[in-house]
């Protein structure tokens, strides 16, 4: 059990390895040679060159001389909170920006909140002396004299923990409240003020059924002519590509060894050579550079093959197209209505950006997204609780017990009061650390086998399953667990009807770990973000080996994105730790605290330098984060109730059940009232935004800026190539002619076809 003492060195250790961090990261940002490193968002817009500073023609390409400049290493951080929000959005996006307030709400919800811990509940608990009249049969440090384990069974103090449970779960439901009808109001007026962008007027179709008659591209055209005559205006099937993709990313990274080989014979003047085999440690020794020149020329025939094949086989079209219409309010009406009075076939849903397609799984039939997603249910729900078994014996080896079981031989040099404060403040944090170091790429590996069709999506859904994962395994699973096993003796020696109390008495006493794993993942992690050590060293490794013109050196300054799918969900552990023992450990709250102020300055300062967002969802996410701090609310209030119930406090416990159905009533007022704007576009707002630009554009064509915005990226370097593009497109008419069709029952439709040159029957038929 960690003391106050094996607490305060941890917290030492932490807060000197995030100073030398930031300390690393302020002296190596100022650095010419890492200027691209740690500004790339700046060199991505064209706003920044390669920095120059006094000093020799050759040191100053790589070391900042300047000594002015060390004098102010600390200036990133009130550079990154200048700059104001509004300007933020038009640089960063709005997802970028709405992410960061979600440190604002853990620093807006958690301050006031300590504050009345500290001053009520702090004495509340350290004036009583429930632990010391417990005698031994629980092990407790001098942390949990400042819980409520150190209250007496059926104390009037209890009320005072009743009183501030209801002040906390006000007060969290009114931020909660004012952050959705911000973030609502914030999501629309980006939607009204934004650009003109293909996914404002382009609909998913999926689910087309087979006609034997007519191709998808022809079925698709003739069903929106004749079901939405005077909206619709183009489409653009999805083709299965997938095995293009791959033919294309292999070689490209052919083309990267081969740029390699190259500047290796610039600088040696000698012709590298390479052996053929596996990772070239066996086979013929050849010239790397005719071997990849041959390669390359071999792979470029495969795909211009693949790509005819792909383009003239029927059986490579989906039954899934991407349709375009003429104003905002056409897709609108298409998107959120049903097509048919078949609800299983013609469905349709708002168009994720281009950049924001996940191009593989739009070749995965629609009929086995059910059984996928089935199948990655059920092994989810494995690795969750099975994950449990090693996390719980990594917990307790990294624990004095532990080491002394397994290792007899280190008792001396754990017996230094250093080191034991080391290992029991500091260990557990970092072994459950890299512990779950892989988890997130197994999570997105899973998100993308379900089949969804855009990156937003799959990292929300990546998001929501580590979310459920934390709390299971994290927090669930480090109390019941970490109890067990350290209360073992305890239960074998007490009769069974105090197991309860036992239980109920050691939950608070995990709240030491909580803090190390707080400053570990937290505080540490935090410092070591903006320090950026791993793409400082990708970057360089490029730099040396790779880059040979100013292209080159772009494609290696990879900024990467915020990374939702892991960064939202560790919030929401802090979230949930932060309520759950705000009205029973309260030391936890400052250790949560410094951790979103932290976040926040590093964060933002990373969104305005760095992060280069992969699309922009208009904080779509939104409605996920509110559900899962109205989860740990629900949650905190649960602990808590059962916590008086093993204390005795029979006459104060039942004023708390109202809290559970208070806080569930809030969060469906909150999805009723604002929820909407996040999942529907309203009609209203997209005639508005259309007659403004039909009144400053008149002249507008939509045509040529849609026709190809949904082209899937392997074609879109042929289609700019070939001059039998249309560019630009004749002006719709609108008188009704009838569309020829191959299909004997089809009704006319309202304008003639693009793709058939048949005559209609029907047509043909009229005088």
């Amino acid at each position: 059990m960690a003391t106050l003492g094996d607490i305060a060195v941890a917290a030492g250790l932490n807060i000197l390895s995030a100073v030398i961090f930031f300390v690393a990261f302020a002296i190596l940002r100022l650095q010419p040679f890492n200027d691209r490193v740690y500004f790339p968002k700046w060199y991505l817009k064209g706003l920044r060159t390669d920095p120059v500073h006094g000093g020799g023609a050759f040191v100053r390409k790589f070391v900042n001389l300047d000594w002015r400049a060390y004098l102010k290493f600390l200036n990133w951080m009130p550079a990154a909170i200048r700059m104001p929000e509004p300007e933020l959005i038009d640089h960063a996006g709005l997802d970028s920006v709405v992410y960061l307030r979600i440190y604002l709400i853990g620093l807006k919800i958690f301050v006031p909140i300590a504050f009345l811990a500290w001053a009520v509940l702090v004495p509340v608990n350290w004036t009583s002396t429930g632990l010391e009249a417990g005698g031994n049969n629980i092990t407790s440090s001098d942390i949990d004299k400042l819980s409520i384990s150190n209250i007496h069974r059926g104390s009037e103090r209890f009320w005072g923990h009743i009183v501030m449970a209801y002040a906390f779960t006000f007060w969290t439901c009114y931020v909660l409240l004012k952050e959705y009808e911000k973030v609502a109001a914030m999501r629309l007026q980006f939607l009204a003020a934004e650009k003109r962008r293909p996914d404002q007027f382009t609909v998913l179709v999926k689910n087309i059924p087979p006609d034997p008659d007519e191709s998808t591209s022809e079925l698709v055209e003739h069903f929106f002519l004749v079901n939405h005559p005077d909206n619709y205006l183009t489409h653009q099937v999805v083709y299965n590509a997938n095995k293009l993709a791959k033919l294309v990313k292999k070689k490209k990274k052919l083309q990267n060894w081969l740029v390699y080989y190259q500047n290796k014979l610039e600088r040696t003047s000698k012709r590298p050579e390479m052996r053929t085999g596996f990772l070239g440690c066996c086979g013929n020794k050849v010239d790397a550079i005719d071997y990849h020149n041959t390669e390359i020329d071999k792979l470029s025939k495969e795909i211009a093959l693949e790509r005819d094949k792909v383009t003239n086989d029927p059986k490579s079209v989906m039954p899934a197209a991407f349709v375009s219409f003429k104003s905002r309010w056409g897709a609108a009406v298409c998107a959120q209505t049903q097509q048919t009075r078949n609800p299983t076939i013609w469905l349709t849903e708002w168009a994720p950006e281009p950049r924001d397609v996940y191009w593989s799984n739009l070749a995965i039939p629609y009929v086995s997204l059910t059984v996928r997603r089935l199948i990655m249910g059920v092994a989810f729900f494995f690795l969750t609780f099975f994950f449990m078994i090693p996390i719980a014996i990594v917990q307790t080896l990294a624990s004095i017990e532990g080491i002394e079981k397994a290792a007899p031989w280190l008792k001396p040099l754990i017996s230094v009061p250093f080191i034991k404060s080391f290992i029991q403040g500091f260990l557990p944090g970092i072994a459950l650390k890299l512990f779950l170091i892989f988890l997130p790429t197994i999570l997105m590996i899973m998100s993308k086998f379900e089949g969804f069709g855009s990156i937003s999506s799959l990292e929300r859904r990546s998001a929501s399953r580590y979310y459920i994962f934390n709390f299971v395994n994290l927090f669930l699973g480090n109390i019941l667990t970490g109890t067990a096993f350290q209360q073992l003796d305890t239960f074998i020696h007490q009769p069974a009807n105090k197991y309860p109390i036992i239980i109920g008495t050691a939950i608070p006493l995990k709240a030491s770990f909580f803090i190390t794993y707080i400053m570990v993942d937290g505080w540490a992690g935090i410092a070591g973000e903006v320090l950026m050590l791993k793409p400082l060293i990708i970057y360089h490794l490029k730099n040396f080996f790779l880059v040979k013109t100013e292209k080159d050196r772009e494609e290696a300054m990879d900024p990467g994105s915020i990374g939702f799918n892991t960064g939202e969900p560790r919030i929401q552990l802090y979230f949930l730790l932060g309520l759950v023992y705000a009205a029973v450990t309260p030391t936890v709250l400052p250790f949560i605290i410094i951790f979103f102020a932290l976040a926040y300055v590093v964060f933002r300062h990373q969104i305005i330098n760095v992060y280069n967002q992969e699309y922009e969802s208009g904080a779509a996410f939104w409605p996920d984060v509110h559900f899962r701090i109205v989860v740990a609310l629900v949650v905190s209030q649960i602990v808590l109730m059962g916590l008086l119930t093993t204390k005795e406090a029979a006459s104060s416990t039942p004023f708390l059940i109202a809290l559970p159905i208070l806080t569930i009533w809030f969060h469906r007022y909150c999805r009723g009232r604002f929820e909407p704007a996040f999942v529907k576009y309203p009609l209203q707002e997209a005639m508005m935004k259309d007659t403004l630009e039909r009144a400053t554009e008149p002249n507008l064509n939509l045509k040529p800026y849609l026709q190809n915005a949904y082209v899937h990226p392997v074609f879109k370097e042929s289609l700019e190539e070939d001059d039998d593009v249309e560019v630009m497109s004749e002006k719709w008419e609108a008188d009704s002619v009838t569309v020829p069709t191959k299909r004997q029952s089809r009704r006319n439709t309202p304008l003639p076809s693009r793709i058939s040159g048949a005559s209609s029957p029907i047509q043909n038929l009229e005088p």
